[in-house]
């Protein structure tokens, strides 16, 4: 029955000429500064004037009075995988269907919607998954965020991302470049091609080992040079972008050399990656709070596999270091989670992990808004409350620049000019 609660929320179109929001202060993410006593005056999806003090409104106006919180545009994750969430041995199921996947997606993306979050990127699926999802939101069918997705992620035989590792050789037949594994330049064209066919907005490879993968190593290339170019060479062919899970530092400089647009996750990234990531602008999408879970859930008999587990406890306690270096050596950051990893709906977290390791709080909100949206190249249209832009907002009780564990007191949301009502 709650999750038919669900399904019967809706979205309410205004009716009015125009929308008003008195704001006691919101956050400007450009200038890095707190505006105090503003109207925002919404018309259709886009801010069209923000003035001075609480203006008077129109009998035909309507006013949402935020006096006494604090609003913020809406937060972007740039790491989820809606349709799974990590379960340990014994409460993992046999078998999921990707219908499975699919029916939970849906259930992801409003708790996401809910946390704040008006937009995400999603990196990899089974394959159709977020695709479908993207376009039933787009179209008003279900509720959740703007989704950008890069479909099945791209690995090569054996790598992370290979669907057939763990299993008996005589139980699967062998995996194609459609499928998402490939070997080559060759291979690398007719993955992103099918990927270009299938309705992917970018591209997920995965160029180095991971933790949760059935395979020894989390941290060797996976990927030659070769093929990483081919890859990136294909997608800006597309007009895609490119992220890249990432744990070991040869891995990320192949990537970097390439030209990809992001690296996830980074844990063993050298001095040497960092400043080739600021030469090529690539930006740097931490996920600490996956790692924080990994590293929790390794201390726990029979959590993980056995072949999962030495991987957990030594990427984990990792990330957290590492983003602190990224940071003060000014690489580009831009928020994600890997939600999926972690229960969804959770991402918030990810800003407290983001202070405890030396971000402040005005720049953790910052690498949620402006920085992601940047990275996503929508930054004229979202990613901060300007004039011209859409009406992406969320009000929080409290003020998270002051004490960022208030960011998690999310009380509305606003997508696209819409009110969303849970």
């Amino acid at each position: 029955m709650k999750y038919l609660k669900y399904l019967s929320a809706l979205l309410i179109f205004p009716l009015y000429s125009s929308t008003v929001i008195y704001s006691s202060v919101y956050v400007d993410v450009i200038n890095e500064v707190q505006v105090n006593n503003t109207s925002i005056i919404i018309d259709n999806n886009k801010i069209t004037a923000i003035k001075k003090g609480f203006i008077d409104i129109d009998k035909n106006d309507e006013l949402i009075d935020f006096r006494g919180y604090t609003l913020l545009p809406g937060l972007m994750d740039m790491h989820v995988h809606f349709g799974g969430e990590y379960q340990s041995k014994a409460k993992r199921p046999i078998k999921v269907e990707r219908e499975t996947e699919a029916i939970l997606a849906t259930q992801h993306a409003y708790k996401t919607l809910k946390a704040g979050f008006t937009t995400v990127r999603q990196l990899g699926d089974s394959g159709m998954v977020a695709i479908s999802l993207r376009d039933a939101i787009n179209s008003n069918q279900l509720i959740g965020p703007r989704i950008f997705t890069s479909g099945k992620s791209i690995a090569t035989t054996g790598g992370h991302a290979d669907p057939t590792n763990g299993l008996n050789s005589d139980s699967y037949e062998y995996p194609t470049a459609e499928d998402g594994v490939i070997n080559g330049p060759y291979d690398a064209y007719a993955a992103v091609r099918q990927r270009y066919k299938d309705g992917a907005d970018g591209i997920k490879l995965t160029v180095t080992g991971g933790v949760l993968s059935l395979a020894k190593s989390q941290d060797n290339p996976q990927f030659t040079l070769e093929e990483v170019d081919a890859v990136v060479a294909a997608a800006k062919d597309y007009g895609m972008w490119v992220a890249v899970h990432a744990h070991g530092s040869k891995g990320m400089k192949r990537a970097v050399i390439a030209g990809v647009d992001s690296v996830e996750h980074g844990t063993f990234m050298t001095e040497e990656v960092m400043d080739l990531m600021i030469k090529n602008n690539t930006y740097y999408v931490p996920t600490i709070s996956a790692g924080e879970f990994v590293a929790a859930k390794s201390k726990i008999d029979n959590y993980f596999p056995e072949i999962v587990r030495p991987k957990a406890a030594s990427v984990g306690p990792q990330i957290g270091a590492t983003f602190k270096k990224a940071h003060q050596r000014g690489v580009m950051i831009a928020f994600g989670t890997d939600a999926g990893v972690q229960p969804h709906g959770t991402n918030a977290d990810e800003f407290i992990f983001m202070v405890k390791y030396g971000m402040s709080p005005m720049k953790a909100i910052k690498s949620a808004t402006i920085n992601t949206a940047k990275l996503l190249k929508i930054n004229k249209d979202l990613g901060s409350i300007e004039v011209g832009k859409t009406a992406d907002l969320i009000a929080i009780k409290g003020n998270p620049v002051s004490d960022i564990k208030n960011i998690r007191n999310v009380k509305f949301v606003m997508k696209d000019g819409k009110q969303i009502i849970f």
